[in-house]
């Protein structure tokens, strides 16, 4: 039971700081673009990353500070909050009565004890909601997955560079990346073969995702977006960093001077059109990297509109550079 209950308050812990985290976000990407740091998007990406990461293991590394305390190595420093609002209290921080200050200080454990036990019909109700999400999410991904395999392994092999598979495939309009265990995909439409500028594009693109390691990114947030389905700061971090990531990787490509900005833009949106006229698998298969990225929401919405998370903002200044 106390190892059921440290690992549930330590999944709480990291919601919480999911939603901290993302709304601290703002403030400090308003703070980057006043230092002039607004187009820093390999910058911003790594502080996510990094911030992400330091969310998950913050929960377990308070757990083991506590079990250190509990043994009496760690005794002297307490950063116990619930500790520290008592002894505000005592000391006259604030006005309530005691009953109240107690049931108050005492409300995030009884319902830790509720949620474990399975008592009450509010207990009962959060625990059936996350047991259906979960479910529905485990299963989303598995099948995304299949799908996935299908068409990489139905694929064409076409190229062999070290560990990466060049794949060509009928069964998909957009250029995509994935990786396995070991190797990493690149996906073409067999349609690409005929574009010159378009395949140098996906290419182009596809690799430098791969150098940047964000199929891997990409792979543990789609693994963990079951557990946390119900909380939207995590669908709002996973779409800033999928944002930036197409941003940074945007960036990157063009910085080397190879691929010129009209054919670059050109090539985006050719696929796009495709994409919304007759692809509907891209949605599905997941996780990947694809050249462009169709919102899933707006696919199915009134408007039948689109965008490319890496592709608003960057279509804007391609278009003043283009047309200076």
């Amino acid at each position: 039971m106390i190892a059921g209950e440290a690992l549930l308050d330590a999944f709480i812990n990291a919601n919480i700081l999911f939603l901290l985290g993302y709304a601290l976000w703002f403030g400090v990407r308003a703070a980057m673009t006043g230092l002039g740091l607004g187009h820093a998007y390999g910058t911003q990406l790594k502080l996510l990353n990094a911030v992400f990461v330091a969310i998950l293991c913050a929960p377990f590394v308070a757990l083991a500070f506590a079990v250190l305390q509990g043994t009496g190595m760690t005794r002297g420093v307490n950063v116990n909050l619930s500790d520290m609002v008592v002894s505000y209290y005592l000391n006259g921080g604030f006005e309530m009565n005691s009953s109240q200050f107690e049931g108050l200080v005492l409300a995030r454990d009884t319902f830790l004890l509720d949620l474990l036990n399975g008592q009450g019909a509010v207990a009962q109700t959060f625990i059936a909601l996350f047991l259906v999400g979960f479910c529905v999410g485990v299963l989303r991904l598995a099948y995304s997955v299949f799908c996935l395999w299908r068409i990489v392994s139905s694929g064409y092999s076409w190229r062999r560079i070290g560990r990466i598979r060049i794949r060509v495939s009928d069964r998909t309009l957009v250029p995509f990346s994935t990786r396995g265990w070991r190797n990493y995909y690149v996906v073409l439409p067999s349609q690409s073969l005929g574009r010159y500028e378009e395949l140098q594009v996906a290419l182009a693109h596809e690799f430098q995702h791969i150098r940047q390691g964000d199929l891997e990114w990409e792979v543990l947030m789609e693994a963990l977006k079951p557990f946390f389905f119900f909380n939207p700061a995590y669908r709002g971090w996973k779409r800033r960093v999928e944002h930036l990531r197409e941003l940074n990787c945007d960036s990157a490509v063009l910085s080397l001077g190879r691929i010129q900005i009209r054919a670059y833009c050109d090539s985006l949106l050719s696929v796009c059109q495709r994409t919304l006229r007759r692809d509907r698998a891209m949605v599905l298969a997941v996780p990947k990297v694809t050249l462009v990225t169709a919102d899933r929401t707006s696919l199915f919405g009134r408007n039948g509109g689109f965008w490319h998370s890496a592709f608003s903002r960057f279509l804007k200044r391609a278009a003043r550079r283009i047309s200076a």
